[in-house]
């Protein structure tokens, strides 16, 4: 039976360290802002939203919502976007995804100036990630490699398998394991033989977005399995990828859903804005 990797524990860690730092900053007069910009009312992206407020306010940084109707242009939006690159209160700007049909999200994310951007979504935050000299992480990249160093387990020489190609989260993760001497097969909609690529992974990471699609005889025993997909079954409770109670059976170590990689994503946000404000103040301890 696998070890639960605990998410919300690991998330409450992180928070406190970031609490504790931006405090100190406090004690010398330094302030920490993040600018939260939220396009419509759909009503994942206001919990999303919501739930990075409450972050923000744990911690001890100061938010700012930005809340835009439907019907904002691209113009509108690229308008806020160029005022708040130029707001001194705020450290960090995030804009929810996915926006509006009517907005180009690639010209909202290129718009913000790469210091500010705290999803590390630009694409020279992106490149600094590819070749190692980054100083932001995709938030949810970066908790899934602190939930895996919390099994004590190092990459360095693992078969590691990332499934999902998306930019915001396959690729970045497939390169921090690359960056963590891991051996590191990216498998997606095209991938011939999945089952058996999966089933060798020492570390295996599903990001597809498909409710119970990873099954146990895709998970070798002891593996890390760490479940990134948030999704709905068919009686609309919330799950993962991985179908848990088959595959707990098999791996070493597993991420539940709710309560593993998601509370992990915005305790990486609270560390990139920590990480923003001190590179705006010169500091560099």
């Amino acid at each position: 039976m696998a070890v639960r990797i605990d998410g919300k524990a690991v998330s409450a860690r992180v928070k406190a360290d970031v609490k504790k730092e931006i405090e100190q900053l406090k004690s010398r007069g330094i302030e920490a802002g993040l600018a939260v910009v939220i396009v419509g009312d759909n009503p994942a992206s206001r919990v999303y939203v919501n739930n990075k407020k409450k972050a923000c306010s744990e911690v001890g940084i100061t938010s700012y919502e930005y809340a835009l109707p439907q019907d904002t242009t691209e113009e509108e939006l690229l308008s806020l976007v160029e005022k708040l690159n130029n707001d001194s209160r705020v450290n960090g700007i995030l804009v929810q995804l996915p926006l509006p049909e009517q907005i180009d999200e690639h010209a909202v994310i290129n718009t913000i100036v790469p210091e500010k951007d705290v999803d590390a979504f630009h694409p020279e935050n992106v490149g600094h990630i590819m070749i190692g000299d980054y100083k932001f992480l995709p938030c949810t990249p970066a908790g899934v490699m602190e939930l895996i160093a919390e099994t004590g387990i190092d990459p360095c020489g693992k078969s590691c398998v990332v499934i999902g190609r998306s930019n915001i989260v396959g690729k970045p993760m497939a390169m921090l394991l690359l960056h963590k001497n891991g051996t590191v097969t990216v498998c997606h909609s095209r991938t011939k033989d999945l089952k058996e690529i999966c089933a060798n992974a020492d570390i295996l990471v599903s990001a597809v977005g498909k409710a119970n699609f990873v099954t146990a005889d895709m998970v070798k025993q002891g593996a890390v399995v760490i479940d990134v997909g948030m999704n709905r079954n068919e009686e609309g409770k919330l799950c993962g990828d991985v179908c848990y109670d088959e595959c707990e059976k098999k791996a070493g170590y597993i991420t539940p859903v709710p309560g593993g990689v998601g509370p992990m994503t915005i305790a990486m946000l609270m560390k990139n804005t920590l990480t923003a404000v001190k590179a705006a103040n010169g500091i560099t301890d």
